[in-house]
Order: C-alpha cells, then sequence, then structure tokens
C-alpha cells in the first residue's frame, strides 16, 4: 500500500505542472488548448536532443527544453490561434488536436519512432523497507514542488500575476481597468510553454521517450484540470494529486494498462455530477 501511494505521489507530480499550464491557458485564452500533448513531445525531444546528439549536460538540456516549450507555445498561438481568437471554443479545440498530431509526427519524422532515452548514469533505486523510490523520481517530485509554489508566488505576489488573474476572471473588465490584456496573453503563453517544457523532460525521466510521450499524458492532464475546476491554477494542483493516486490505486484491482481509462471515468463522473469542478464556479447563465 506505501508503495502505490509513493507512485500515486510521483504520477502528481508528473501530472501537476501541465495541468497548471493547461488551467492557466484555459483561463486566460478562453478554449481547452488540447496541444499540450505536442508541447511536451517538443520539449522532451528538445533536451534529447541537446543532452544525447549534442552530448550536452543535463541541466542545459533541461534549460534548453524549457526554452523549446515557450517559444513553440507562443509561436502557435501567434500564428495559429491569435487570428481565430472569435472562433468558437469548440472550433479551436478542434484545431489544437490537429496542431497535436502536427507536432507530434514533425518529432517522428525528425527523430525516427524508436524509443529513446536520456545520457544518464544509471542508478539503483533507495530502498525505505518496502518502498523502492529512484533519485530521479525524487528529482521530479522537488521540480513539481518548486513549480506549484512559484505559481503560487507568481500569481499572488506580482503584478503580472495578479493581472493574469484579473485577466482569467473578466477579461473585459481587467482592460476597462487599464490591464495590458496583449502583453499578459505573451507573457502567459511564454510561462505555460515554459512549464510544458520542462514538463516533458519530467515525463522522459519517469517513462520512454516516444513521439506519442505527450499524447500518453494528455487525459490525465485534462482529468485533473476537470477535477479541480478547469481554469482554476489551484484545483489543477490537488485534481493532479487526487487522478495520480486514482490511477495507481486502480493498479490493485485492474492491469496497469487500464490506468488511462480511469481518467475518463473522472471526466465522465464530473461532468455529469459536477461540471465546474472542486474548486470552480458555477456558470451563471442569464
Amino acid at each position: 500500500m506505501a508503495q502505490v501511494i509513493v507512485n500515486g505521489i510521483v504520477s502528481a507530480a508528473l501530472i501537476a505542472p501541465p495541468a497548471v499550464a493547461f488551467s492557466m491557458l484555459f483561463g486566460i485564452l478562453r478554449f481547452p488548448n488540447f496541444a499540450i500533448g505536442g508541447y511536451i513531445t517538443v520539449g522532451v525531444f528538445a533536451a534529447y536532443a541537446m543532452n544525447v546528439p549534442l552530448a550536452l549536460p543535463f541541466w542545459v538540456a533541461a534549460l534548453g527544453a524549457t526554452l523549446a516549450g515557450a517559444v513553440i507555445v507562443w509561436i502557435s498561438d501567434q500564428i495559429i490561434f491569435r487570428p481565430m481568437r472569435t472562433s468558437a471554443p469548440v472550433t479551436l479545440l478542434v484545431v489544437s488536436i490537429a496542431l497535436t498530431f502536427v507536432l507530434e509526427h514533425s518529432v517522428r519524422l525528425i527523430f525516427g519512432p524508436d524509443v529513446k532515452g536520456f545520457n544518464l548514469p544509471l542508478e539503483r533505486p533507495i530502498t525505505l523497507g518496502q518502498i523502492h523510490i529512484t533519485r530521479s523520481q525524487i528529482h521530479l517530485i522537488g521540480t513539481a514542488l518548486f513549480i506549484i509554489v512559484f505559481t503560487h508566488l507568481l500569481l499572488t505576489r506580482t503584478r503580472t500575476g495578479r493581472a493574469m488573474r484579473a485577466m482569467a476572471d473578466n477579461p473585459e473588465l481587467a482592460e476597462v481597468r487599464g490591464i495590458r490584456s496583449t502583453l499578459i496573453r505573451v507573457v502567459a503563453t511564454l510561462y505555460c510553454g515554459a512549464l510544458l517544457g520542462l514538463s516533458g523532460v519530467s515525463a522522459g525521466f519517469d517513462l520512454a521517450i516516444e513521439p506519442l510521450l505527450g499524447w500518453s499524458l494528455t487525459i490525465p492532464i485534462i482529468a485533473a484540470a476537470i477535477l479541480g475546476g478547469i481554469g482554476s491554477v489551484y484545483g489543477a494542483m490537488l485534481g493532479a494529486v487526487l487522478v495520480g493516486l486514482a490511477e495507481e490505486f486502480s493498479t490493485l484491482i485492474l492491469p496497469s494498462s487500464y490506468k488511462i481509462a480511469v481518467g475518463f471515468g473522472i471526466i465522465a463522473m464530473l461532468l455529469l455530477l459536477r461540471p465546474q469542478g472542486l474548486l470552480g464556479q458555477p456558470e451563471i447563465k442569464k
């Protein structure tokens, strides 16, 4: 049981940063951007390219992946989504799904379909009684905690963060109060892109590096965001913990290959019972 809880915490640490990015993008841009899987894939392969073919230190590769994620999210928003701002959210959602396929198949074309890994030294897992955990997983958890604390401080202690929250709550009122909406959208997309690029590095730690890596994480990420309340950053954090634990506890009664079905189940139940999520606000219909 203790090992299952540890595995659930590791899964939550893997899901939480991209779920936060997904919720922030939804709050600022007002549509569910399903291209998060493609962005994560770009991040992990950017890190791989710098760490293995270019033989750069891993920390340099991680920084490069963070930058690559920020750039690809910003460019896709400027070229693809910005001209379609007035389109219906469902149209943008479909376009974002198409973008995911374009990004993933572009990566497949460049790097091939084979499974890859970072150039890191082999390590033995740390054993504490019946609990086994690797140093990479500890780093993954530490990175997720740092991102959560940094994001909290950004949103609550800085003028830019408060402007982001105002834009997410009421973009029209925020503009009337003098908030530069265009600049805030740029900052938000760059920050969320950096989170998604770094999430790719974390995923490469714990999972095999292959072109469909990001897509395999998309359902748990969206499930976490919906469970916590889509658009709520703190809800995404809570949702990631609950989804991660639920996935791992499901392995006690189901084969591990069915873990993704847990995400689908959570989405279906929330949409039926509490569409606004645990920390979300119900929509007021006029």
